[in-house]
């Protein structure tokens, strides 16, 4: 048998962060940090920081394995420490503040978190959690000594914690395989799982995902990431920005319309991404300037489909092209996303608009197929919805600690709980979750496709659409729509809209306005509080 003749170079997290400060040593990350000013770093010095990390964890007796928990916005330090706990041979665990107190608990005591890296911000939050599941776990605050907060938990100061230690300090050498990070799903159906993710699986996700038919960066991409990097590992955007030498631009603790249009504006941001919510309050905010980004120019919108009118405005009134993308904390995390085929290109602008509602093509790594319940394949013709399965080498294979059992099919299929269609182009769009799905008279609604012609309204900013009872056809849809400041639209009017442009059985038996619709950790609209909220009003 023929030996292959190339090297065998383990593909390790830490070599993304190498190769940044060799190649783009001088590129910045630039963020608004937790204390309050705008602070600035390149990649050279955040890598001999992160081997400060991996040397100051050495000292502290943390051991290949040890799961290291971060509660942390997105700055400079949260991107170094999870470099640096790679780089120890530990594994990074994002936890998500956005959480309840005990979803935190649990899943921190779950994971056997060894110690905790967090920000200012979090302290009276960890000071809640201390009897539950901080104990005698070590707590770092990612700040400097001057503003150490006043608390009676025993806290240790980031920049005292690695001033001493050796930047030349050598990574860990542990094989590709190895688990890297931790990210726990958000548990709207039992308790939150965790997906363990390893070196290779997230460098070769990053590989793809930063290349140029996806997020396409390079050198001279300023990209602003809303996404949290406590969602969904970040959308592999610290490592896929670094890997491409890519500027970062992270926001810190303000989220608000107003703080990060000030960032778009001043750093020349020509990439962003993030959760439709987030793109709302900065249209609203845009508008109120009477301002447009002049160097942004592309964005992706994912976690939750895409309204129309969301990607009309930032196209038409803005100049700012946009993406559709879907993904998963299961799939680390992007499985699709909008590209262009030419086919699409030649069609025009409302054909275009179309196949941008929907969540776009299988990205490489990716193979992705539609099931019937029975696991038979259906065609992909744009009109067969099934469930959505998919594989690859940066998609689960089993949860953390065996949660849920079995996860994948007897051919290493992975079911996505998304039903969906896939077209003849190969574009994918999600119909509904299976759990959201309405079935009314044994006939599938989509809560999905409802809401996005429903927000296709002028006068509607956000709707969500759910099933409530009825005697006659078991279930019947409702919808509940936010609308503009000011907006005078009766729920009449909004059902005449919606009259042509869906079936007949498809018309909501009650529509209400309400302020403001719950919403997930992970920026989801949260349907399990809507339906406890609504989910017993009879139809007629």
């Amino acid at each position: 048998m023929i030996r292959g003749g190339m090297q065998d170079w383990p593909l390790r997290v830490h070599t993304i962060l190498d190769h940044a400060a060799n190649v783009h040593g001088r590129q910045e990350i630039v963020t608004r940090s937790v204390e309050g000013p705008i602070h600035r770093i390149t990649y050279a010095e955040v890598s001999r920081r992160a081997r400060q990390v991996t040397a100051a964890l050495r000292r502290l007796g943390v051991q290949q394995g040890d799961r290291i928990a971060t509660l942390a916005w997105n700055t400079w330090r949260h991107v170094e420490i999870w470099y640096g706990i790679a780089g120890a041979g530990a594994i990074y665990h994002t936890l998500n503040p956005r959480l309840t107190d005990e979803q935190i608990a649990y899943i921190m005591n779950d994971a056997d978190d060894r110690m905790l890296f967090t920000d200012l911000t979090f302290v009276p939050q960890l000071e809640r959690l201390r009897d539950s599941c901080i104990g005698k776990r070590q707590i770092i605050v990612l700040t400097d000594r001057a503003h150490m907060p006043q608390t009676g938990l025993d806290l240790l100061c980031y920049e005292d914690l690695i001033a001493g230690e050796d930047p030349e300090t050598p990574w860990m050498e542990v094989a590709e395989s190895a688990p890297v990070g931790l990210c726990y799903t958000s548990g709207t159906t039992g308790a939150p799982k965790g997906v363990l993710y390893t070196h290779r699986s997230n460098v070769l996700h990053s590989l793809t995902v930063q290349a140029a038919g996806v997020l396409g960066f390079n050198a001279l991409t300023s990209v602003l990431p809303i996404v949290p990097m406590f969602h969904a590992n970040a959308w592999s955007i610290a490592f896929s920005a670094p890997m491409a030498g890519a500027k970062l631009v992270m926001p810190g603790a303000r989220m608000d319309g107003a703080g990060l249009c000030d960032l778009l504006d001043q750093e020349g941001v020509t990439f962003s991404a993030g959760v439709p919510t987030v793109w709302i309050e900065i249209i609203n905010e845009m508008r109120r300037r009477g301002w447009k980004p002049d160097r942004l120019e592309r964005v992706v919108i994912g976690g939750s489909a895409c309204p129309e009118w969301m990607i009309s405005t930032l196209e038409h009134e803005f100049g700012v092209e946009v993406m559709h993308a879907w993904g998963m904390t299961e799939m680390s995390p992007v499985g699709s996303a909008g590209i262009i085929k030419p086919e699409v290109a030649q069609l025009d602008e409302a054909g275009r608009l179309q196949l941008k509602l929907k969540q776009g093509m299988a990205i490489y790594g990716v193979e992705m197929r539609i099931a019937d319940d029975e696991g038979r394949s259906l065609p992909q013709d744009g009109k067969a919805s099934g469930r959505l399965m998919v594989r690859g080498p940066a998609v689960v294979g089993e949860y953390f600690k065996g949660a849920g059992g079995q996860v994948l099919d007897e051919q290493g299929w992975f079911d996505t709980g998304d039903l969906a269609t896939i077209d003849e182009l190969g574009y994918m769009q999600i119909t509904d979750r299976t759990k959201d799905v309405i079935k009314s008279g044994g006939e599938w609604i989509s809560s999905v496709e409802l809401e996005n012609i429903a927000s296709g309204h002028p006068e509607v900013v956000e709707a969500a659409a759910i099933a409530i009872p009825d005697e006659k056809w078991a279930e019947r849809p409702m919808v509940l729509a936010v609308l503009r400041e000011g907006s005078q639209l009766q729920p009449e009017e909004l059902r005449d809209y919606l009259r042509p442009r869906v079936a007949r059985w498809w018309l909501p038996e009650q529509i209400r306005f309400v302020d403001a619709l719950p919403h997930t950790a992970t920026g989801k609209l949260d349907k399990k509080v809507l339906r406890q909220l609504y989910g017993g009003v009879m139809a007629q």
